[in-house]
């Protein structure tokens, strides 16, 4: 069986780097799992590093947290669905919030599990996903501050999440200004302004984050140790927390092209023929994994010899060219994995994971 395995002790580098670098600047954070799927294995690890705070788009996966660790405060990071909304309440400490009625219902529901509920109103700052427009923030606010058992802690905002809009100073010092205006129209002071994600740090890195901005959520760059804007791993940090490792079921010398009338194969792809290659050969591996667990493009091969060729439902092919470091049937190809190949092997109940110091 393929393998997802996971390295605690670069995890755990990549954890303490980034606490350095949020303490130095006096930046409260949390870790986002929603990686993680709810694997309770992984889980157990991110808690281990001692985190405080916990963030996560799906509730089951929060109740999983509140059962290991009761006092780590968690964070619902999506507006809340109806349904979902006495659970939110009793296993959400914080949600992200967009919507009026919706607000009202966790203030009904918070008064009657004689709980206060925390927000972060997320405002809209043109990546154009979850977000109050800034210009009707005031009366937004102003509709729901009174609220029983309602508590807003934060103002928070989400780039480069649907449209690639990325944060600027400028966009985090607007966001900033949101809290100055709300603080004195309504002579309050709302403690969080949640701009900092995975994609902000290198502002910070290059002393371009607004001081009010102190409040991050961290995932790609905990587990990736990913610049977003270079594409490079940040100094000091690990790009290989996950290794994912899938055992060679066949491996053949073949053609380098398809023999025979083409076609779109399952996936809707169609392959041009480059008759240069007719009559080459190289040797093809196929590894235990495929489609269902995985896009192709989302596998980095550890051996920089190695290609992958595509996918099928089960299967994955990868050209070995002339197989220089003699691999056989039945040994295992590591990869390196981008965040999104990450996710979905995450949520494949066919891949193993494991633990590895």
């Amino acid at each position: 069986m393929a393998v997802l395995k996971l390295c605690r002790t670069k995890l755990r580098n990549n954890y303490n780097h980034l606490d350095r670098i949020f303490r130095e600047k006096g930046i409260d954070w949390g870790i986002v799992t929603k990686l993680l799927c709810g694997e309770e294995t992984f889980l157990k690890e991110v808690l281990d590093l001692g985190v405080k705070e916990v963030h996560d788009s799906r509730v089951s996966n929060l109740i999983a947290i509140k059962k290991m660790a009761p006092d780590v405060q968690t964070v619902y990071i999506k507006p809340a669905p109806k349904q979902s909304i006495p659970d939110i309440i009793r296993y959400a400490d914080v949600s992200f919030e967009t919507e009026l009625d919706i607000i009202r219902l966790l203030s009904d529901e918070a008064v009657r599990q004689n709980r206060i509920h925390k927000i972060i109103i997320m405002i809209e700052m043109g990546d154009l996903r979850e977000g109050v427009m800034g210009d009707d923030l005031v009366d937004f606010y102003a509709q729901i501050f009174k609220l029983p058992g309602i508590s807003v802690i934060g103002l928070g905002a989400n780039f480069n999440c649907l449209h690639g809009v990325m944060p600027t100073q400028d966009k985090l010092i607007q966001l900033s200004l949101y809290k100055q205006i709300i603080d004195a129209k309504f002579n309050i002071e709302i403690p969080w302004v949640s701009g900092g994600t995975s994609v902000t740090i290198p502002l910070l890195f290059n002393h371009q984050m607004p001081r009010g901005v102190n409040h991050f959520r961290i995932g790609e760059a905990l587990f990736f140790g990913l610049n977003l804007f270079t594409g490079e791993t940040f100094e000091g940090m690990h790009d290989d927390v996950f290794e994912f490792c899938a055992e060679i079921i066949e491996l053949n010398q073949k053609p380098m092209i398809p023999i025979g009338t083409l076609a779109e194969n399952p996936s809707g792809e169609s392959f041009e023929i480059d008759e240069s290659l007719y009559g080459k050969t190289s040797h093809r591996a196929i590894l235990d994994v495929g489609l269902l667990d995985i896009n192709p493009k989302y596998l980095i091969p550890k051996d920089k010899d190695l290609s992958v060729v595509g996918a099928s439902s089960d299967m994955l092919v990868v050209e070995l060219g002339e197989n220089a470091q003699n691999y056989k049937v039945g040994d295992v190809l590591s990869f390196n994995l981008r965040y999104m190949g990450a996710l979905s092997i995450m949520n494949s109940r066919y891949i193993a994971k494991e633990v590895v110091s």
